[in-house]
C-alpha cells in the first residue's frame, strides 16, 4: 500500500542497470540474544525486499562495515526493550534502486549513498532520505568515515581539547577508528603514541604519522610510558578497556583527559565488561585534576552531518588515509557476501585487522533489456 515513485512507470522500480529488483533477499537477523555473534545471528535466505515509503530510499548495499559493537547489539545491550528477531548491521554504502515520491525531490535512482542505520547486514535496506549521505561514488573508503571516522573526529573535537605539542595516546591505534584518531591528532600538531599488536600494524601507524608505536605483544606498555613520558600524556583515546584502561589512567598527565569510546576487551564476556581498578579512580583523578569522559556517537547526532562533510572533504583532498581491510589475509580470504560477516566479526576479535573491516556484497545483474 506504500507508494513507489510513479508506479505508472515501472522503470522506477528497476535498478539503474536494467535488472528487476527481486522480491526476496538475504539478510542477517538476531534470533537469540548472545554476545557470541555466531550463536545470536542467523542468515535468512529469502526475506522479502522491503518497500520504501514516501520519504524513503531503497538502497542496494555494496559495502557494509563491521563494528566492535555489533556483538553488543546482538547481545541486546543497547535497548533492553527490543526482542529478537531484529535486523543487525549499523552502516552501509550502496546505490539507490527505488524511492518514494517525497524522497525523489533530492535523490534519484542510481545515486551513491551511505547511511548509518540498524539493518545494513542485508542485500537491500530502506533508508529515510533525511538520514542518507549522498556520495560521489560507491567506494568502501567512504564507509570508514560513517561511524569510525565520525567517532574519532567528534570525540577529539568535543572532549580532547587538542593543541600543538600535546601528547596523545591512542589505544588499538591501527583499528577502524584508531587510524583516524592518530591522523586527526597529528593534524592538530600533537605528539601521537599508538598501541598495537604487531610490527606490521606498527609500520602502518608510522606511515600515517604516529610518532611512537608500542607493540604490546613485545613491549611492556606501562614501562615504555613511564620511561619515555615521565610527565604523562595529555589525552588518551581509549577503546580497549580492562587492563589497558588502568594503564592509560595511570599514564595521564596533570589535567589529562581520558576519552572512553569503547572497551572491546570485555565485549565477548557475559557482562560485556572486563574488571578495572575502579575503587582507585576518584583518588587518581583528584590527585591529577584529571578527567574521564565517555563518548557515544548517538548522543552527538546534531553535529554528525557537519563532521561527516568535514571528513569527506579531507579524504577527497588527500588529507586523510581511510584504510580498508577486506580480510584478504584471513585464512579463508576476502570477506565477500553476507555469509562472511561471521568471519569478519571473528577476525576483528582476533585483533587481525589493519584499518576498518569491510564486507563486500557483490551483485549479479540479470539484464531484462
Amino acid at each position: 500500500s506504500r507508494p513507489i515513485l510513479d508506479m505508472s512507470y515501472s522503470r522506477h522500480f528497476l535498478d539503474f542497470q536494467g535488472s528487476s529488483i527481486p522480491s526476496s533477499m538475504k539478510k542477517l537477523v538476531v534470533t537469540k540474544l548472545s554476545q557470541n555473534f555466531r550463536e545470536a545471528v542467523t542468515l535468512q535466505q529469502d526475506s522479502p525486499v522491503p518497500l520504501p515509503g514516501d520519504g524513503d530510499l531503497l538502497v542496494r548495499n555494496r559495502f557494509v562495515g563491521i563494528n566492535a559493537s555489533d556483538i553488543n547489539y546482538s547481545a541486546g545491550r543497547y535497548d533492553a526493550s527490543v526482542k529478537p528477531p531484529f535486523d543487525i548491521g549499523f552502516e552501509g554504502v550502496g546505490e539507490v534502486v527505488a524511492l518514494g515520491l517525497s524522497a525523489s525531490a533530492d535523490y534519484s535512482v542510481g545515486q551513491a549513498v551511505a547511511y548509518v542505520k540498524a539493518g545494513s547486514f542485508a542485500e537491500y535496506t530502506v533508508v529515510p532520505a533525511r538520514q542518507a549521505v549522498p556520495l560521489p561514488s560507491v567506494k568502501p573508503e567512504f564507509l570508514t568515515l560513517m561511524v569510525s571516522g565520525a567517532t574519532a573526529y567528534l570525540s577529539l573535537k568535543e572532549l580532547g581539547d587538542l593543541s600543538e605539542g600535546k601528547k596523545v595516546l591512542v589505544t588499538a591505534a591501527a583499528g577502524g577508528t584508531g587510524q583516524f584518531a592518530v591522523q586527526l591528532a597529528k593534524k592538530a600538531k600533537c605528539h601521537v603514541i599508538g598501541t598495537c599488536s604487531s610490527d606490521e600494524k606498527g609500520g602502518f601507524l608510522k606511515s600515517i604519522g604516529c610518532d611512537r608505536t608500542i607493540n604490546y605483544k613485545t613491549e611492556n606498555v606501562e614501562s615504555v610510558l613511564r620511561k619515555d613520558y615521565p610527565e604523562g600524556v595529555d589525552v588518551v583515546y581509549e577503546s580497549v578497556g580492562g587492563k589497558m584502561f588502568d594503564l592509560a589512567l595511570n599514564a595521564l598527565a596533570i589535567k589529562g583527559r581520558l576519552i572512553v569510546i569503547g572497551f572491546i576487551a570485555g565485549y565477548q564476556s557475559p557482562t560485556g565488561l572486563q574488571p578495572i581498578k575502579a575503587e582507585l579512580l576518584p583518588a587518581k583523578l583528584l590527585k591529577k585534576s584529571a578527567s574521564v569522559r565517555g563518548f557515544f556517537l548517538n548522543r552527538y547526532l546534531s553535529d554528525y552531518k557537519m563532521a561527516l562533510q568535514h571528513l569527506l572533504k579531507m579524504y577527497e583532498r588527500g588529507d586523510l588515509v581511510c584504510e580498508v581491510d577486506f580480510g584478504d589475509m584471513s585464512p579463508e580470504g576476502k570477506f565477500t557476501g553476507l555469509e562472511s560477516v561471521f568471519r569478519a566479526v571473528d577476525y576483528m576479535y582476533m585483533g587481525k585487522n589493519i584499518g576498518k573491516i569491510v564486507v563486500e556484497l557483490p551483485h549479479s545483474v540479470n539484464s531484462k533489456l
